[in-house]
């Protein structure tokens, strides 16, 4: 894997045996479809194709097997972020970023640059950052990297058998009925709906359950601590909504607001922040404990 000046890693891909191609534009456009041959052809115009070594290759230079090349991504425009990170710890094995509202962790779709992961990269020079765990774009709050590749795994792998602790905050209507309950474990079976972009509840045994504690009464909002004991896409913002509570300015949850991508309206930011987060380092064997400095109003 490479980086380019602006931190983007590249992508890898195997050029095998028994394949017949007049060149390497015709490989890459038929290995991706999806993507066209004027594109291929402007990544290699600037260079954006090379050999595993780094020696920048042409569209019109011939394809050969069993070897590996490198590729970046190219976009012609991406949304502007205009809010920026903040690193609240670094070591040798993690970092620890506060990340704010509308910037995705890692690239996709149309974010590349302006991503929490490349720019972090770009900022510390640490090729290396791997996110550990993700939050949705829309939220805020602590994102912990691992630095070493060799160790990622062992911090994985805390994530995976739940010996993460995390705390979030969400600011949503408040709810008389609702505080005479709290504080309670709300559990409900979540499952993906006929759109990729919202979750919805579904009758049968419950895969979900997020501990809910009314921290404060701002009316006609409220304060919210909530501690997820499972990990569902979309979980936090889908049982509020359950709860006729959606999160304040949540553009999915109840009703699915498309988004104006290059017109963000940044004035608006998703009121759920990824507050507390606790484990054992697996490396250093020490309590590790980290607080977001970001706050909702």
């Amino acid at each position: 894997m490479k980086v380019n000046s602006e931190g983007v890693s590249s992508s890898r891909v195997y050029l095998p045996k028994g394949r017949s191609f007049t060149n390497l534009l015709e490989f890459f456009v038929a290995n991706f479809p999806h993507i066209k041959a004027s594109e291929w052809q402007a990544r290699f115009t600037e260079g954006l194709v090379m050999t595993s070594d780094g020696h920048v290759l042409a569209s019109t230079d011939p394809y050969q097997a069993n070897i590996h090349l490198l590729y970046f991504r190219r976009l012609n425009r991406e949304p502007e972020i205009p809010f920026e990170e903040t690193i609240l710890f670094q070591d040798t094995h993690i970092l620890v970023a506060d990340k704010p509202h509308f910037l995705p962790v890692t690239p996709s779709g149309l974010y590349l640059h302006q991503t929490l992961l490349n720019r972090l990269k770009k900022r510390t020079g640490i090729q290396t950052l791997n996110p550990i765990h993700r939050i949705d774009r829309d939220t805020a709050g602590l994102v912990v990297f691992s630095v070493n590749p060799k160790e990622r795994a062992q911090y994985q792998n805390l994530f995976r058998d739940r010996l993460v602790k995390k705390i979030y905050e969400a600011i949503a209507p408040y709810s008389e009925n609702l505080d005479q309950r709290l504080p309670m474990t709300y559990r409900s079976r979540i499952e993906e709906s006929d759109h990729f972009l919202q979750m919805q509840e579904v009758n049968g045994e419950a895969n979900s359950d997020t501990y809910i504690e009314l921290i404060e009464r701002i009316k006609p909002w409220a304060r919210y601590r909530l501690s997820p004991g499972s990990g569902k896409k979309h979980q936090l913002r889908c049982h509020l909504n359950a709860l006729n509570i959606p999160i304040k300015n949540d553009q999915i949850y109840p009703v699915l607001t498309p988004y104006q991508e290059y017109d963000l309206d940044v004035s608006k930011p998703l009121q759920l922040l990824a507050k507390e987060i606790y484990f054992n380092d697996p490396i250093t064997k020490e309590p590790r404990a980290f607080i977001s400095q970001i706050k909702m109003t």
